[in-house]
């Protein structure tokens, strides 16, 4: 939904195509960067709230309220379970871009973190200037 480059735009118009989506959740590139936030993330706090905190800081520049920060305990919990029972998709996730992950934190943990990030990386909250 952007123009073309032939002509100049004040304004880009707010989109609802699922292309946006799409990149954002699985381009390698975007994919990575949540991994190396996730990373630092890990890194700094110890506590789930507080990684979750973080992370959702880090992209949006405020905090989470209590249904967002609900949603996002939530998803990582059920994407640490997933990828505590299936360790070759962490691995296959993990193994994704140029810059090597963390070998010091856990598969699971790293993956399911890096899954939240990429869930709030795609939010309106964190794509959109108001």
């Amino acid at each position: 939904d952007s123009t073309t480059r032939e002509v100049c735009s004040v304004k880009r118009s707010r989109t609802n195509t699922p292309l946006q989506a799409l990149v954002l959740l699985n381009d390698v590139q975007f994919l990575e960067a949540c991994r190396n936030l996730a990373q630092r993330v890990l890194a700094a706090e110890q506590e789930d709230p507080a990684r979750v905190i973080a992370a959702f800081q880090a992209l949006t520049g405020r905090t989470p309220d209590d249904l967002e920060q609900k949603s996002l305990l939530k998803l990582l919990a059920e994407e640490r379970d997933y990828f505590g029972s299936h360790p070759e998709d962490a691995a296959k996730l993990l193994a994704l871009g140029e810059a090597p992950s963390n070998s010091d934190l856990p598969n699971d943990l790293l993956a399911a973190m890096t899954t939240v990030c990429q869930a709030v990386l795609n939010l309106d909250a964190t794509i959109w200037k108001r």
